[in-house]
């Protein structure tokens, strides 16, 4: 097994390789403007760490979200290109769950929620009863409007950072890690349970939409 992680679901890029056993080299950077330019070369650089060639990849893990749109879709094209390439599945995996599974190697057992920057000053969130196991779907909210669901809880991820109004119990990791990533899929493939299929999960419309009452102005 040769797995190569990837996820650009928030401002980390971060990109992994997994033989089965354990994490061979990983690379991640922070910064929500430059997914499609950092990606490509942190992929070279973790296969080049590893002494390895992009042909001995069996299968790509990405992370499907949920992000904004224009990040995420960076690191889902580039999975699904590499898997049509090279023959190989695609395993997709919310974001959200390799960040519970990361807190639970940092010390956090749980209950305790999941937050990351969903801008417009809302957070894309999730509840955990443990480091495997979420509780529902991931939503996007204002941090206000679910104080209450996640009062006097643990929570992990930039989302929670920044609002400690409402997550006062914030905790590290900040951004996801494709090696958690990765080690999670692993798990998951071990026990033969589904994964997601590598389309992303927006849970709102893109940011950049056209302009209400558009007037379109044809030549005569």
């Amino acid at each position: 097994m040769l797995l190569l992680a990837v996820d650009t679901a928030t401002p980390a890029v971060t990109v992994a390789l997994h033989d089965g056993e354990s994490v061979l080299a990983e690379s991640n950077q922070v910064d929500a403007r430059r997914h499609g330019e950092l990606l490509l070369p942190s992929v070279d650089k973790v296969l080049a760490e590893a002494g390895l060639k992009l042909d001995a990849l069996t299968g790509i893990v990405v992370g499907v979200g949920p992000g904004p749109y224009t990040g995420l879709r960076v690191g889902l094209v580039t999975a699904s290109t590499f898997a049509t390439v090279l023959g190989i599945p695609v395993h997709g995996l919310c974001t959200l769950d390799g960040l519970a599974y990361a807190a639970g190697a940092a010390g956090i057992e749980g209950p305790f929620t999941v937050a990351t920057d969903a801008r417009r000053k809302e957070v894309y969130w999730a509840r955990y009863e443990d480091p495997r196991t979420r509780v529902g779907e991931p939503a996007v909210d204002r941090p206000a409007d679910i104080a209450e669901q996640v009062a006097g809880m643990p929570a992990v991820g930039q989302g929670a950072l920044l609002y400690p109004d409402v997550f006062t119990d914030a905790r590290a990791p900040e951004h996801l890690s494709a090696a958690a990533l990765a080690s999670l899929a692993v798990e998951r493939l071990a026990a033969g349970q589904e994964f997601l299929p590598p389309t992303p999960l927006y849970l709102r419309r893109p940011d950049a939409q056209v302009p209400k009452n558009y007037k379109v102005v044809t030549p005569q």
